[in-house]
């Protein structure tokens, strides 16, 4: 068994801890209760194998074990998982570091702002345009998604939406604000540079 140190800590292996220690579950019920909580706007769950690895890795380092096997009707066999001793001492290392401090990540939009030149201006302009159109869709969609959740959900539970409020709101203004300084050209590239 890996010690807490040594286990990778990502947040798709802290939400398949933190779901086990609700309560003993299969990979697919782990998959339904990320999608029914909006969790995958925070957890990447895109590729249905991601969970099954995860998982396999987190019984490898000891941090889950396996209860039981079981078959239902006519449906497939499924192992339903629980957390280990250890599993739940790392989940709660991994939440207070998490939380703590803060890490280098490394999302797309800040390397694509840091080779911006490869773009001419206008199409430069024109790129940030589009993605303001998104943010906008995406900040209502959260905005509605808050409305309606705060009917039924404690606020406890919605604080990663609160959050992702405000990143979005300040990063549609960066953008804004960039898109006003390239339309004034008050961002210029340098002659030779524009492709």
């Amino acid at each position: 068994m890996k010690s807490m140190s040594s286990s990778r800590r990502s947040p798709l292996a802290m939400a398949v801890l933190a779901l086990v220690g609700e309560a003993p579950m299969h990979a697919y019920r782990m998959q339904q209760l990320i999608k029914e909580r909006h969790k995958d706007e925070v957890v990447n769950v895109a590729q249905r194998n991601s969970v099954y690895q995860t998982i396999d890795r987190l019984l490898r380092d000891g941090l889950l074990k396996i209860r039981e096997t079981a078959r239902e009707e006519n449906r497939p066999e499924r192992t339903v998982y629980e957390l280990t001793d250890s599993g739940r001492d790392t989940l709660l290392q991994w939440m207070r570091t998490m939380l703590s401090t803060p890490s280098r990540e490394f999302p797309e939009f800040p390397a694509a702002l840091a080779f911006l030149p490869v773009l001419g201006p206008s199409d430069a302009r024109e790129a940030l345009e589009q993605r303001l159109v998104a943010l906008e869709a995406k900040l209502s969609a959260l905005e509605t998604n808050l409305r309606e959740g705060s009917k039924f959900l404690p606020r406890l539970f919605q604080i990663e939406d609160e959050y992702q409020r405000e990143v979005l709101k300040a990063e549609l203004a960066y953008v804004r604000g960039l898109v006003s300084d390239l339309r004034d050209e008050e961002i210029t590239w340098p002659k030779g540079l524009v492709p």
